[in-house]
C-alpha cells in the first residue's frame, strides 16, 4: 500500500439545486482523504472525486488551482450537485 507525503481534505461548499443532498451530505462536512475511501461518503461522489484526489496525493497539480493550492470539484447528480473543495495538505 502507498505511503504518500500529502492527505487530501474534501470539505462540502455548496449544494446545488434545492440545496439538498440525495445522500444526505451537508455544507461543512469533511472527508480526509489518505488512500482509501473515507467513511460516509457517497459512493457516486468518490467515482466523481476519484482522479482528482489521486492527482492531489501524489502531489500532482491543476492550472487553475488557487494560491492555496485548493480546487472544486462537484458530485455527478445532474440535479443536485454538491461541490467539495479540495485542499492538500502534508500528512
Amino acid at each position: 500500500m502507498p505511503v504518500y507525503k500529502y492527505k487530501v481534505i474534501a470539505e462540502v461548499v455548496e449544494i446545488r439545486g434545492d440545496g439538498k443532498c440525495s445522500y444526505g451530505h451537508k455544507v461543512g462536512d469533511r472527508f480526509e482523504f489518505t488512500h482509501l475511501l473515507p467513511g460516509g461518503l457517497c459512493h457516486f461522489a468518490y467515482a466523481s472525486l476519484d482522479l482528482a484526489v489521486s492527482t492531489l496525493l501524489f502531489g500532482g497539480e491543476f492550472p487553475w488551482a488557487k494560491g492555496d493550492r485548493s480546487t472544486n470539484w462537484s458530485c455527478s447528480d445532474p440535479d443536485r450537485p454538491v461541490i467539495f473543495k479540495l485542499t492538500r495538505e502534508p500528512a
